[in-house]
């Protein structure tokens, strides 16, 4: 290949970041220029929020039931929850302390004690039991 079109390459590759990049720094700053992708993509990060020792929390008091499972699906701490598995102590102080929502705390800790009764009681194997704490 010509060295040439090597160069036009890569300052092209890097415009186009460079381009991509102060894109997304305005539509986060600034509301006009939000396309419908974005707002959608975040459209429930205003109930992230962090405790008094910086641990994410998900905290959705003032929003509708229906609201509140749509945010916790959407949100980086299910993962967080989901890795915790076997330890079902672990969950329940989980979704005490990292979880702020009646109607979602309420939905975590009932699912969390009937798939732990079917866990130990044999009822339900592991792959099972991730899958229903998974969809709640």
């Amino acid at each position: 290949m010509d060295k040439s079109f090597i160069i036009f390459m890569a300052i092209g590759i890097s415009a186009l970041y460079l381009v991509t990049n102060f894109i997304g720094d305005i539509q986060s700053e600034d509301e006009t220029y939000r396309n419908t992708g974005y707002n959608e993509k975040n459209k429930y990060n205003k109930y992230k929020t962090t405790d008094s020792i910086g641990r994410d929390v998900l905290d959705v008091t003032t929003a509708p039931a229906s609201t509140q499972l749509d945010a916790w699906h959407a949100s980086l701490l299910k993962e967080e929850f989901l890795v915790l598995f076997p330890d079902f102590a672990g969950m329940q102080l989980f979704a005490e302390e990292r979880v702020r929502g009646q109607v979602l705390k309420s939905k975590l800790k009932s699912t969390i004690k009937s798939v732990e009764d079917a866990y130990f009681s044999g009822g339900m194997d592991a792959e099972q039991a991730k899958r229903k704490l998974d969809s709640l």
